[in-house]
């Protein structure tokens, strides 16, 4: 076996310190620089050739090593000595040295600070926080999720939001300021590293974090990647005690069961598809419904609250609808944590049991005591009930929520009900046939042909279909094609309704919140915006748990829904009525009136569509015979 000589094993260790970086460099040069000036002076010493003092006396080791150290530092320095030529000469020797030396050490410490300068602009160092919002990942939904918490953080100085993501940290932090102006009091922090891996997500603290979200990329397989960034989470081995609070996106179903294994009781799931399906069902039936869900969503205007509140312990559910002026009472959430939204109107509220009501903020949920007195009997009508007819909807475009959407406009419409399917894709009709084989109530019928040809839409009759929905290719093209084609949709259903003279709801599915300003040209009643409504819910979960029991409650057919109705079904109209006599009209019916639509303000986006939500209830309003009431009832 060769044995290593003494040079090599000099050479290894010398290579080794080397390789720790700027530091072993700078200390191997200092001393370098310790060694010239020592070895400079004791030679200058010992020959006789050192500095002498004004008197001419040679001066001693110290005074030597300091005018070594000098001339080693300074080439100018040399330029004023004077002496005996070998004087001269030993002090250029050293400064020649010391050029050498210091020029090597100024360019290692230039070079160091360059790369510690660029590690800290890449967001590599440990993240100080507590009590503060992790974002794990970076897509479209980042802006409206940082927006909507930075509003929520409006009222509190220590807000903190930290991005995890695989990006840039600067140009995260530019794209930021480019779309979010303003964001108060709270303070955002950029990290880059992949939230899959536990190294990179130490750095953003999350065990000490309030919430984390969890967003999808927006490549790959999206699903896969946000289990394993919620696997890093709980199998992390220096995981916290304390369940995490998580809240993530899901868009497959089939993926769901396996994130829920993951994720156990430490992660709220959105399952989007699902969602999306269920909300554009909803409002394609009721035109304005999209503006009262993204009134209860964002936190810009009324949101939804839990308070306990010991006055009304004893008294019912009904009771506590009339014992707020400011806010509006839609559910209890019971002390073992069941959340139950209209509950019946005589369930008596315990101790322990929370008011869940829409309001302001969470200090404006405050009873004023019974208001029976309020009420105008006098006022109070009693709703004809009529039997449910068969609809008829059209659906324009495809993508992979279409067969979704079809099986939940089923739980809601009467039997004889009709969908004509208007399509640009080979594989809509096998997959209609495949996942849509159950359908009780409708008849689905297919058409081939580009929704973007005016010709195709004109041949329809669309203005026999009370409902129309407008799906974007979002499978087969990137968010601004598909919704260029949706625009264009729009544009052609909004011209053939004013050249008709008949209005039809109509339900656009856009995928860039952007291009919604551009589609409110065509007037269209409602829309949704996936991406925007997806990150409404990220966010509203995020600053409370419970909520995700609310919503899903909210946007499940079998449970109670959101619903507009006429308004002269609950109180005469013609003449001022305060909204204690609606609630109170709504209530003997098993329902709960949280506000109104005007039929004169459906195109007025300023005033939202017509649409308040949670009004003062003492106001006195005179409604029309075409306004709505906004009701959650069981059907």
């Amino acid at each position: 076996m060769r044995q290593s000589t003494w040079s090599e094993r000099l050479r290894y260790g010398f290579d080794n310190t080397m390789s720790r970086g700027t530091i072993a460099l700078v200390g191997w040069l200092l001393l370098g620089t310790a060694i010239l000036v020592l070895v400079g002076s004791l030679t200058m010493l010992v020959l006789g050739i050192g500095p002498h003092d004004a008197d001419g006396n040679r001066q001693g080791l110290l005074d030597t090593l300091w005018f070594s150290l000098m001339r080693s530092m300074d080439a100018g320095a040399i330029a004023g000595d004077q002496g005996r030529w070998a004087y001269l000469f030993g002090g250029l020797a050293i400064t020649f040295g010391g050029i050498f030396v210091f020029s090597t050490l100024i360019g290692i410490l230039s070079t160091g600070i360059g790369l510690r300068l660029d590690e800290l602009r890449k967001g590599r160092s440990f993240v100080v926080e507590s009590d503060h919002t992790v974002i794990l990942g970076w897509n479209s939904q980042i802006f409206s999720i940082v927006s909507e918490l930075v509003i929520a953080n409006a009222s509190t100085s220590k807000g903190r939001i930290v991005i995890l993501a695989e990006q840039d940290k600067v140009q995260m932090e530019d794209d930021l300021r480019a779309r979010i102006a303003d964001t108060g009091r709270t303070r955002i922090i950029c990290r880059s590293g992949n939230p899959m891996d536990l190294a990179d997500l130490e750095i953003v603290n999350p065990h000490q974090a309030r919430s984390i979200i969890i967003l999808s990329p927006e490549e790959g397989d999206p699903d896969s990647s946000v289990i394993k960034a919620i696997l890093a989470l709980t199998n992390n081995p220096r995981r916290r005690p304390a369940p995490y609070h998580i809240v993530a996106e899901i868009r497959e179903q089939r993926n769901l069961d396996v994130a829920k294994m993951v994720a156990r009781d430490e992660a709220q799931l959105i399952l989007s598809g699902d969602l999306i399906s269920r909300i554009a069902v909803q409002t394609s039936r009721q035109s304005g419904l999209s503006v009262v869900y993204s009134e209860l969503l964002d936190f810009d205007g009324d949101e939804i609250y839990f308070q306990e509140e010991p006055s009304l312990v004893g008294r019912t559910f009904g009771d506590a609808l009339h014992a707020y002026e400011d806010s509006t009472v839609i559910g209890l959430r019971h002390a073992d944590g069941r959340v139950q939204l209209v509950p019946p109107m005589n369930t008596t509220i315990e101790r322990g049991t929370r008011i869940i009501a829409v309001s302001a903020d969470d200090n404006t949920v405050v009873p004023i005591g019974h208001a029976a007195a309020a009420v105008d009997e006098q006022a109070i009508r009693t709703p004809k009930t009529t039997p449910s007819a068969p609809e008829r909807t059209v659906i324009l475009g495809w993508n992979r929520r279409a067969p979704g959407i079809i099986n939940e406009l089923d739980n809601y419409v009467a039997a004889g009900s009709e969908i004509l399917l208007v399509v640009d894709d080979a594989t809509a009709e096998e997959t209609i046939a495949t996942e849509c084989a159950d359908l009780r109530n409708i008849r689905v019928t297919i058409e081939s042909g580009d929704t973007t040809n005016r010709r195709l839409l004109n041949r329809l009759d669309l203005p026999s279909f009370p409902h129309v929905i407008v799906l974007g290719y979002s499978d087969q093209l990137g968010p601004q094609d598909a919704d260029a084609k949706t625009l264009i949709t729009l544009l052609h259903l909004r011209d053939i309704a004013e050249r008709c003279e008949q209005q039809f709801s109509i339900v656009s599915e856009m995928q860039d919140i952007r291009n919604r300003e551009l589609a409110e040209v065509t007037r269209a009643d409602d829309f949704i915006v996936s991406d925007r409504l997806i990150s409404l819910l990220l966010a509203q979960i995020s600053e409370n748990r419970d909520l995700a029991a609310v919503f899903e409650d909210l946007f499940d057919a079998e449970g109670v829904e959101l619903y507009l109705k006429p308004i002269a079904g609950y109180v005469r109209t013609g003449q001022p009525v305060n909204f204690y006599t609606v609630v109170e009209a709504a209530r003997r019916q098993g329902e709960v009136a949280i506000g109104y639509r005007r039929r004169s303000a459906i195109e007025d986006r300023s005033r939202g569509s017509g649409v308040v939500v949670n009004p003062r209830k003492s106001a006195m309003e005179t409604f029309g015979e075409e306004d709505f009431v906004i009701v959650l009832a069981e059907d």
